[in-house]
């Protein structure tokens, strides 16, 4: 009975969790919610990282920067990464005093580039990659695809997330390389001893 209602809490939490990401990307909830389901967070971190996400989102949906639609961020133990496109590098700097006011956070991790999409192709071709990294991801490691997260900017890979497995992180990365336009992999995945 016990197993039946964590179940059913994981599940809300994830849902939760998918319906306040921005736009309703899943990827970017599912990189909070993804660790309940390795079972390398505590419920209660899980909760906390999903209170910090909102309150980042509420705070860029306020800016005047279109802060909420330029950036997007992934939360695990009070660790933010932040990634997107920023015109210059004043933006980039109040979107991180932004992150900071929130209360939880322990540490930020700016990734966020300057500059823009020059066309919708190099839009298109970074979500094409973002694709094609999730399902080499989902054959190379199976459901525990759920572990990590990714975000594409400009041919550039982030992957976040948390392991007690580093053999299977050092093959997901391998796989992500050979994707045709990935310039650069940037690896933020926290490995637990285990």
């Amino acid at each position: 009975m016990k197993i039946v209602s964590n179940f059913i809490i994981y599940v809300l939490v994830f849902v939760f969790l998918h319906a306040c990401s921005p736009s309703g990307i899943l990827a970017t909830g599912g990189g909070s919610a993804m660790v309940i389901a390795e079972g390398d967070r505590s419920m209660g971190s899980v909760i906390d990282d999903a209170t910090i996400k909102v309150n980042i989102t509420a705070k860029f949906i306020n800016s005047q920067d279109n802060l909420f639609v330029d950036l997007s961020t992934t939360v695990l133990n009070g660790r933010v990464l932040v990634t997107g496109l920023v015109d210059n590098q004043e933006i980039r700097i109040d979107a991180i005093r932004k992150v900071w006011e929130v209360e939880g956070v322990q540490e930020v991790i700016n990734e966020i580039q300057i500059g823009n999409r020059a066309t919708l192709k190099e839009y298109a071709n970074d979500l094409w990659i973002n694709t094609q990294a999730k399902a080499l991801a989902a054959k190379t490691v199976g459901l525990r695809v759920v572990a990590y997260n990714f975000e594409t900017i400009q041919g550039k890979v982030y992957i976040a997330g948390i392991t007690s497995r580093p053999k299977q992180l050092e093959d997901l990365i391998e796989a992500v390389k050979t994707i045709k336009g990935v310039k650069e992999i940037v690896n933020y995945v926290i490995i637990k001893e285990g």
